[in-house]
């Protein structure tokens, strides 16, 4: 009995020493994870994002490889934050975007990040026509409709699936006459990084009514990081001959101009700041560029290569491809200090820009420029990618 009891206590010790070192490597396990994501973000947390919406689950997702970190969040399909090496090897984040699902929602700028649809850009007065009927878009930008109207695919919060740590899957069904347009719209949108430093873009559409379909990404960038100051000093190189010039209301008036000899020509490297401030009729229109490049036929890799763009101070360069026609250049002008983002900083004047893959602007009222159309039995889909690399 005696020995028995011996045997007892001596198996009930190993247990508890058993049971301590797996706590001790469970403790670890957490604290890793804590250390991996505040390598990246100190300011990002998956609870500032668990919330309900519309009767549906938001949550911030995390897609990650040895390369890229890039946080999303399925309100409204935004990119919140994304992280590349910069030339020192350091992860620097190069999307703004703000700390919680809250701030997205009471902020002043509606696009951070954001999905866009169903049609980018500006429609004319938000009107257009399609086999002899007439479409009211719901107008949000002085006389004209933008980007999907009052409620676009930033408003939304879309389904989600993950199917590993590298890849996203949104989807949403808009229905027919949803912000005036035609058809029910099934949409998904696969967001992916690879190991070659690429965050690949894949969108797809179908519907059951002829209807117009134009999607994109809005990340605002900083190459220098989030909070860094001024993008005037990044160089940028957009591979187009011509731009569509636009009217006070920032709609195309249906030309295609030549970049030659205008502010407007990016051919060549030069910083954004070098013709800013110009005196040029367009950059007044547009408070400095706002406007739709017109891209040269390069198809590398079946893609056209949009435009290269690098960060002065960290030498992290990104390189757009994309299988669109054009590409929507904005430089910041209407951001005004009214917003915070997720690092504490203001959403400082000209201290982000965004270039955004796109078909033309106001492309269902402009006959000259690529159609937007989709019509039942077929499918949009579209591809482009950031490539990141060090200059």
């Amino acid at each position: 009995m005696k020995r028995l009891k011996i045997y007892v206590t001596i198996l009930l010790l190993l247990t508890m020493v058993f049971c301590k070192e797996n706590l001790k490597k469970e403790s670890s396990t957490e604290e890793n994870k804590t250390i991996e994501i505040e390598e990246f973000s100190s300011h990002l947390f998956d609870s500032n994002f668990d919330t309900i919406i519309d009767a549906k689950q938001v949550k911030l997702y995390w897609l990650k490889n040895e390369h890229i970190k890039l946080a999303i969040t399925n309100l409204g399909g935004r990119f919140v934050g994304l992280w590349v090496k910069d030339k020192n090897g350091k992860f620097t984040d190069v999307v703004v975007g703000h700390g919680s699902a809250r701030d997205f929602i009471v902020s002043g700028e509606r696009y951070f990040g954001a999905t866009i649809g169903r049609v980018g850009n500006r429609i004319a007065k938000g009107k257009f026509s399609l086999n002899g009927e007439t479409y009211n878009i719901t107008i949000n930008n002085g006389e004209n409709s933008l980007h999907g109207g009052k409620k676009g695919f930033q408003e939304v919060v879309w389904n989600t699936k993950q199917p590993n740590d590298t890849t996203l899957i949104l989807s949403y069904l808009s229905p027919d006459m949803e912000e005036g347009f035609p058809g029910n719209l099934q949409t998904k949108v696969m967001y992916s990084l690879t190991e070659n430093n690429i965050v690949k873009m894949e969108y797809q559409a179908t519907t059951d009514k002829p209807t117009v379909v134009n999607l994109t990404n809005h990340a605002f960038f900083n190459l220098n990081g989030e909070g860094s100051g001024t993008i005037l000093n990044h160089i940028l190189q957009i591979n187009a001959d011509k731009y569509t010039p636009v009217d006070q209301g920032l709609i195309p008036t249906g030309k295609l101009e030549d970049v030659n000899a205008t502010p407007f020509n990016f051919n060549t490297p030069k910083t954004i700041g070098k013709d800013i401030n110009c005196t040029n009729k367009q950059l007044k229109y547009g408070g400095g560029y706002d406007h739709n490049y017109v891209l040269n036929e390069t198809k590398a890799r079946k893609m056209n290569h949009a435009a290269t763009i690098i960060g002065d101070k960290t030498n992290i360069q990104m390189d757009i491809f994309t299988q669109e026609p054009g590409l929507q250049f904005y430089s910041g002008n209407f951001m005004q200090s009214k917003n915070t983002f997720k690092s504490g900083v203001k959403d400082d004047y000209r201290t982000a820009f965004c270039l955004e893959t796109q078909h033309f602007p106001d492309a269902p009222n402009q006959p000259n420029f690529p159609s937007i159309v989709l019509k039942p039995g077929e499918t949009y889909h579209t591809v482009s990618e950031y490539h990141f690399s060090i200059k």
